[in-house]
C-alpha cells in the first residue's frame, strides 16, 4: 500500500531540472592545479608502496588538505545536494591508464566502499563495446554500443571515469528521479502512487542456470527523501518468466510514464565526457542513460570508461538490498 507521506511533491535539492542546470557550470568541479599536483603525488606514493590497486584501502590513501576539502564537497553534494557531480581535470596526460585507474580508485574510496558489479566480484569494471548482442537477455548493455534507456544501477554511488571518448555519440544523459516523480504526481497522481506497489523484475547473470525474478517497488519513501529503482527492460523481460503475473494496465502505464517523463528535454541534462572526467551519481535520486555511439577503428582509440559502484551506508535514502552490489549470496 502506498504510504500517505509519498503523495506530495518531494522538495529537496535533488529535485532539479536539466534545462536550468544546463545554463550553468555549477555541477562541474574543475580540479585546480594544486589539486592536480596533489593527485600526482598521491599516485607516486601508492606506486612506491607496491600495493596492488584493488588491495588499496582507504587507510592507504591519505589525502592532503586540498583533496580532503574537494572530496568532502563532492560527497556532500551527493548525500544532501543535487545528487551528482562531474569532476574535471584529472591529469591523465601525465599518467598511464593504470595510474589513472589507481587515482580513480583512490579518490572513490573516500566516497564509499567498492562493491561487486557481477558474480566474478569485479570492483572496477571496464565500460566499452566488446561486440556483445544487446538483444540477449544476459547481455549487460554497457558491453555494447547500443543506446541505454534511463535506469538505475546497484549501489549508493555510481562512478564513471572517461579514458577515451567515442568517434561520435555516447553522451551521458541524467535526470532527477525525484523530479520525474514530482512531474508524474502532477500529471497522473494515480500512476505516481502505483510506483510504490510491488513489481516483478527479471534477473539473470551468465553464471546462473536460468533466469529468475525478484519482487520490489520502483519507489520507496526512505529517510528524508525518495528512493527510486528503475530498469525498464528488467520489468518487461520478467513477463517471459513462469509464475510472473501479467503487468496490470496501470503498471504498464506507470512504467511508460516514467520513461516519457525522464525523456522530456526540459528535465534531463546531457554531459559530453572528456578524457579525465569523473562522474559520480547518487543512485537513489538519479536515472541515467547513454546514447548510442560510433566508435573508432583502432583499438587504442576506442571509447573506454571505468565504472565504480560504491556503498555509502550513511546515505539515509539508500537501499540495503542494493548497496551490496551483485553477489552469489
Amino acid at each position: 500500500m502506498t504510504e500517505p507521506c509519498t503523495l506530495h511533491p518531494i522538495q529537496t535539492p535533488a529535485a532539479w531540472r536539466g534545462s536550468e542546470l544546463a545554463r550553468t557550470n555549477e555541477w562541474i568541479y574543475q580540479l585546480s592545479p594544486i589539486e592536480m599536483a596533489a593527485v600526482e603525488r598521491l599516485i607516486a606514493g601508492l606506486r612506491r608502496s607496491g600495493i596492488p590497486r584493488e588491495r588499496v584501502t582507504r587507510d592507504d590513501v591519505p589525502l592532503d588538505d586540498a583533496l580532503i576539502a574537494a572530496v568532502r564537497r563532492w560527497r556532500e553534494t551527493l548525500a544532501h545536494g543535487r545528487g551528482f557531480v562531474l569532476v574535471r581535470g584529472l591529469p591523465i596526460e601525465n599518467l598511464s591508464d593504470d595510474e589513472t585507474a589507481l587515482a580513480y580508485w583512490a579518490l572513490g574510496l573516500h566516497l564509499g566502499a567498492p562493491v561487486p558489479q557481477n558474480f566474478e566480484g569485479e570492483l572496477l569494471t571496464e565500460v566499452r563495446d566488446i561486440g556483445a548482442d544487446p538483444t540477449d537477455p544476459s547481455t549487460r548493455l554497457y558491453k555494447t554500443r547500443a543506446e541505454q534507456d534511463f535506469h538505475t544501477d546497484g549501489a549508493d554511488v555510481i562512478g564513471l571515469l572517461c579514458l577515451r571518448t567515442a568517434k561520435r555519440g555516447g553522451e551521458s544523459r541524467i535526470v532527477s528521479s525525484v523530479t520525474v516523480y514530482n512531474e508524474m504526481l502532477t500529471q497522473r497522481p494515480e500512476l505516481a502512487a502505483r510506483l510504490f506497489g510491488d513489481f516483478y523484475w527479471h534477473y539473470f547473470e551468465p553464471q546462473m542456470p536460468s533466469p529468475t525474478y525478484f519482487i520490489r517497488p520502483i519507489c520507496v519513501a526512505r529517510g528524508s527523501g525518495l528512493n527510486t529503482f528503475f530498469i525498464p527492460w528488467y520489468l518487461r523481460r520478467a513477463q517471459e518468466l513462469p509464475g510472473v503475473p501479467p503487468l496490470t494496465s496501470e503498471q504498464e502505464a506507470a512504467i511508460e510514464l516514467v520513461e516519457s517523463t525522464a525523456n522530456d528535454p526540459s528535465l534531463y541534462l546531457d554531459m559530453e565526457f572528456r578524457p579525465g572526467d569523473m562522474q559520480f551519481l547518487k543512485n537513489s535520486v538519479i536515472l541515467h542513460k547513454r546514447t548510442a555511439y560510433d566508435d573508432w577503428e583502432a583499438p587504442e582509440h576506442k571509447r573506454h570508461l571505468l565504472r565504480l559502484w560504491l556503498a555509502a551506508p550513511d546515505f539515509d535514502d539508500g537501499d540495503d538490498q542494493l548497496r551490496g552490489g551483485i553477489t552469489l549470496g
